[in-house]
């Protein structure tokens, strides 16, 4: 887990969901441009920095690799980090709740899109988030479904399908999420 304190413009609104195993929910108080990556499997290439250079936050969506992983990430900006289904060596949480402008981001490794698992549906009716991102895939998805933004940034690193390496960054347009992939040459 990254050891960055809370950044002073979050406020602490729920530490602690034990019936569904997430960590941390926190509030940031003002919009945001938010860098979205997943799937590094314990490479980040230095195209990733140029991407993202400028992003207030970045959210992993799991597969990290090794802790170092997220401390480069941390020269960029302060991360977020969930579990993706290979990270066994490092300690992060399977789900996290976040909030940036107004919006619940739910992040969380393999959501299975278009229809969610029976614990992601559990996480849905009860959070209700306005965003959901995820990894697994390595397939970049930027869909609405049901009022909700479903966003996979694809992989910086071993991107799937013939769909070439990418991230991304949602920014806020009227507190509305707006996401972008950006391709990574």
């Amino acid at each position: 887990m990254t050891k960055n304190p809370i950044p002073k413009e979050c406020l602490i609104l729920n530490p602690q969901k034990p019936s569904l195993g997430h960590s941390l929910a926190f509030h940031h108080t003002s919009a945001v441009k938010l860098g979205i990556i997943s799937d590094t499997h314990g490479t980040v290439p230095a195209t990733v920095h140029e991407a993202l250079a400028g992003v207030d936050h970045i959210l992993h969506a799991g597969d990290v690799g090794p802790v170092d992983i997220i401390t480069e990430l941390e020269a960029i900006a302060p991360v977020t980090a969930v579990r993706g289904n290979t990270d066994f060596a490092i300690d992060l949480p399977e789900t996290r709740l976040v909030e940036f402008g107004g919006n619940k981001f739910l992040i969380h490794h393999i959501v299975d899109f278009p229809v969610p698992s029976k614990t992601v549906r559990a996480l849905l009716a009860e959070e209700q988030p306005q965003v959901v991102i995820f990894g697994h895939t390595h397939m970049p998805c930027n869909e609405r479904l049901d009022g909700v933004l479903y966003l996979n940034p694809g992989s910086p690193a071993t991107p799937r399908g013939g769909v070439p390496a990418s991230v991304a960054v949602v920014e806020f347009e009227n507190d509305t999420p707006r996401a972008r992939h950006i391709t990574l040459t």
